[in-house]
């Protein structure tokens, strides 16, 4: 159990340190859909998208058909942008660290300042005692065929996703599933809500990424649910839980809600 306890401890630090990062979820300034056109960026109130931080002008953000091409305001040669919604382009101007997002098809741009105080003035993320139990080996079964559901966000934005798996277990005595809506094979990711959800964790859901998945089993470490980004965010476009993944128990594990969260 010891091994175990530091083991989570450590990655808790880890999930501090991810956060606080410069790509992490506590410095984002902005969020502003693209649409076909070129829009001007930066501090300055001449800016077509007025930023709260870094240069006066960042440049030219510009989507047609094709994509988005990014011009910076110092010259530079304009930059086609590879568009990926599982790894957003990236591009720095000053303390700013920018990327063209995917979601639906449509793009949006979002903005970090890694000069931002926030990072440093987080308290932190409190958590339920930490407990062995709530780590718990599931049956991972492939469903018959694959099942495409329309999962809703928390800005009323539905997408549409593939279930190919199950995750079976077992609590108290009664059996439950769970259902992996995002993530990889590799790490699979169930959108959850319990009870908890009223009081002590964030309302809208937490996030639990499987583990140690082989081919029959999955583990399902509770005491890693965490917070989703839209608790750290109002610039972020969380998915919400499918009514499968809402359990009827009390998940006493994993982070609890944030103070001044949103």
């Amino acid at each position: 159990m010891t091994d175990y306890l530091t083991q989570l401890d450590a990655w808790k630090a880890h999930r501090l340190e991810r956060l606080k990062a410069a790509d992490g979820w506590l410095n984002v300034i902005g969020r502003y859909w693209l649409e076909n056109g070129t829009v001007t960026v930066g501090s300055a109130a001449d800016n077509d998208l007025v930023l709260s931080a870094g240069p006066a002008h960042v440049g030219t953000v510009t989507q047609d058909d094709e994509g988005v091409t990014f011009a910076p305001a110092d010259g530079g040669a304009p930059v086609r942008l590879k568009l990926d919604k599982h790894h957003p382009p990236r591009f720095h101007s000053g303390s700013l660290l920018l990327e063209v997002t995917t979601l639906n098809g449509e793009h949006a741009l979002r903005v970090r300042d890694t000069e931002s105080k926030a990072p440093a003035e987080f308290p932190g993320i409190p958590y339920f005692p930490a407990d062995p139990k709530w780590r718990v080996v599931a049956d991972w079964e492939l469903l018959d065929k694959p099942i495409t559901m329309t999962v809703d966000t928390v800005l009323g934005i539905p997408t549409e996703v593939t279930v190919t798996h199950k995750a079976v277990f077992q609590h108290d005595g009664q059996t439950y599933e769970l259902i992996a809506t995002h993530g990889s094979a590799a790490s699979p990711q169930f959108v959850i809500k319990d009870p908890t959800s009223r009081t002590d964790t964030y309302p809208a859901s937490r996030f639990l990424f499987g583990e140690d998945v082989t081919d029959k089993t999955i583990v399902l470490d509770f005491n890693k649910a965490i917070n989703p980004p839209c608790a750290f965010t109002e610039h972020a476009v969380c998915p919400l839980p499918p009514p499968e993944n809402v359990l009827p128990f009390a998940i006493t594990a994993g982070e609890k809600r944030v103070a001044n969260g949103h």
